[in-house]
């Protein structure tokens, strides 16, 4: 019965590992070419800002404009009262298209999920078509964000999906049991009259933003080099209120002052159909 049971404990921690923050960094400290070094947040930067929300745009216009009737004429409609859609925007709209159509039209690939290439590594993160230049945003760590300073203590017991920035903001990408909750709670508090503030079907199988599967990109090794990598990414004030309800993030709490914080990862070379994505972890130099 030992045996058993020990035999099944490690095998759990051989998936667990590879997301579990402490034993990678333990990990990758002793090979410094799977570590990217910046001296500070401003710097873990690959690609401006600018360029990562108008990816995020372009992606979340098109899926706006694939909404069914009954949904997106009533978003259009209350998106033009509000001044926050353009005509070239509104001419997207009744194109019937699939999340991964809807990638694939606006950002050139799609991305799936599926068990990964590393051993015992669990599920992993595939481009399925088209291909990813280098410097493009390939997906988002959805889930909910955490100040240092707020309590995360019980969501983080076994949750490898803790995801800690540079400045101390927690982001909790686990899908399931209390995360879940939390994440669907805080979710349902942040509307804005009509408006959904952000988007909670990362939580199932089907997320309607087919960015939000950046939880499940595993980190590399040496005989698995990095192919993209983690960039903070603050949404900022002038983001369309219509088009929040794709962001996969939500702050934990209602009063935070700061802006939203996500996190994309940005590619670092070329990634073309049938590759498994791999990211490297960031370490701050003094």
């Amino acid at each position: 019965m030992f045996r058993t049971a020990f035999k099944r404990f490690h095998n759990k921690w051989k998936s667990y590992r590879h997301r579990f923050v402490p034993w990678v960094l333990l990990n990758l400290s002793k090979n410094e070419k799977t570590l990217r070094q910046v001296t500070e947040r401003s710097k873990d930067k690959l690609v401006p800002d600018e360029e990562v929300s108008k990816s995020l745009l372009q992606l979340f216009r098109v899926l706006l404009g694939s909404r069914g009737a009954d949904h997106g004429e009533l978003l259009v409609v209350q998106a033009r009262f509000l001044g926050q859609i353009t005509s070239e925007e509104d001419q997207c709209g009744g194109i019937a298209v699939c999340g991964e159509d809807a990638m694939l039209q606006s950002l050139g690939f799609c991305l799936d999920r599926k068990p990964s290439s590393l051993p015992s590594a669990g599920t992993g993160v595939f481009v399925t078509k088209g291909c990813v230049s280098k410097g493009a945003a390939v997906a988002m760590y959805p889930g909910t964000v955490y100040q240092a300073y707020e309590p995360i203590l019980l969501q983080s017991i076994k949750n490898p999906f803790i995801f800690r920035c540079i400045d101390g903001v927690l982001i909790d990408g686990n899908d399931k049991g209390i995360s879940k909750m939390v994440f669907k709670s805080c979710s349902g508090r942040d509307r804005m009259g009509p408006f959904v503030m952000s988007d909670t079907s990362w939580l199932t199988s089907s997320p309607q933003n087919p960015l939000a599967v950046g939880q499940y990109v595993n980190n590399c090794s040496d005989e698995t080099p990095a192919n993209v990598c983690y960039q903070e990414y603050d949404v900022p004030d002038n983001f369309p209120t219509q088009l929040c309800q794709y962001l996969p993030n939500v702050n934990y709490s209602h009063d935070t002052q700061r802006p939203l914080r996500c996190v994309v990862l940005v590619s670092l070379r070329d990634i073309t159909a049938g590759e498994e994505l791999f990211s490297n972890y960031y370490t701050i130099v003094h």
